[in-house]
């Protein structure tokens, strides 16, 4: 192709990108005139390129004469939609004034999910009676959340924690206990610590079973420990969260980590002690399972089981929120209603 028609095409594209520009300007009837007359009236440089055509060698005149006819084209297709939209502009009418003095819409402030309130709850309790919070991995191994323990290897025990495994010695944690052993083997009594988090089990899901699930464990050692100590601690904590005058009970029960170990029930916070539906007509509700560590499991983290003692005690957090809030289905914590979680 010769200079002169490689120069027609040149112009030719810079004029199609000046008019796509000016074209984005445009936003009333004397701007289209104006854009019409410049890039297709009879001055405008599209006029002047088509009549230069002759100054092009004959054998490229067709393929410089067909660049410039479809850039016609195209230019008249642009002004055809700018006089449209200009149109449909004028047919919807001016937009309506805008009110700035009206007051913004407020925004929506959330809450906390009723599960963290709860522990928050609990943990402001603990806390108050010198308590500190200790966190640890929801992936475990063996040693942490079996056999230092107290759960010997294909001891029955184990059946009743329903454990997800993975590959390895590895598995999901069943129980927030395994932080307790590794705060003993970090730290040297006496100490007094809670433990919060999540947990998973292999349960079957209905109204009072979910396969997530949060506990809140608490562990104190010391010197001169007894079960006093324990029950008493419980029974404040008990008023604390649910009322002055809720009583408790200790049930005797097996854990292998607590000797003695018992399972925690308060007075029915439904009925006041009554009897009703809830409590199976027995008055009272468990919450919690309880008892004195269990000597072995000093053993097993280095403690010396003649010199020191110490109590644990843990329970499921949508246990107690359940109890609180009288909620009657555990599937309601984690379904993200916003209708149920708006309440709290």
């Amino acid at each position: 192709m010769t200079t002169e028609a490689q120069e027609v095409l040149q112009q030719a594209e810079a004029l199609r990108a000046a008019a796509d520009k000016a074209a984005a300007g445009v936003d009333d009837a004397s701007g289209l005139q104006a854009w019409r007359v410049e890039f297709l009236g009879r001055k405008s440089a599209l006029n002047a390129l088509s009549k230069g055509l002759g100054s092009v060698p004959e054998a490229d005149r067709p393929a410089a004469g067909k660049a410039l006819n479809d850039l016609r084209a195209k230019l008249e297709a642009t002004y055809q939609e700018l006089e449209r939209r200009l149109h449909a502009a004028a047919e919807a009418g001016p937009a309506p004034p805008r009110d700035v003095t009206l007051p913004g819409a407020p925004a929506a402030v959330g809450t906390l999910h009723p599960i963290t309130q709860t522990y928050y709850e609990i943990a402001a309790f603990f806390t108050q009676l010198g308590f500190a919070v200790a966190h640890g991995p929801e992936v475990e191994d063996d040693f942490h959340n079996f056999s230092a323990l107290n759960f010997p290897p294909e001891h029955p025990s184990r059946d009743t924690q329903d454990t997800l495994y993975l590959a390895g010695d590895w598995l999901l944690r069943t129980h927030t206990s395994p932080v307790q052993i590794r705060v003993m083997l970090e730290q040297e009594p006496p100490l007094r610590v809670i433990v919060p988090g999540r947990c998973a089990r292999a349960d079957a899901v209905d109204a009072s079973h979910y396969p997530v699930f949060h506990q809140v464990e608490g562990l104190l050692v010391d010197e001169a420990v007894s079960l006093a100590d324990l029950k008493g601690t419980l029974a404040a904590f008990a008023e604390y969260l649910f009322g002055a005058g809720t009583k408790i009970r200790f049930i005797p029960d097996y854990f292998p980590f607590t000797e003695p170990s018992a399972d925690l029930s308060i007075s029915c916070v439904m009925c006041g002690g009554e009897g009703c539906g809830p409590c199976g007509g027995t008055g009272w509700l468990e919450i919690a399972g309880a008892g004195m560590v269990h000597p072995n499991v000093f053993r097993n983290v280095g403690y010396d089981a003649e010199k020191w003692v110490g109590y644990a005690f843990g329970m499921g957090i949508e246990r107690i929120a359940m109890l609180k809030y009288g909620i009657d289905d555990i599937r309601l914590f984690y379904e993200n209603n916003f209708d149920f979680l708006k309440q709290f």
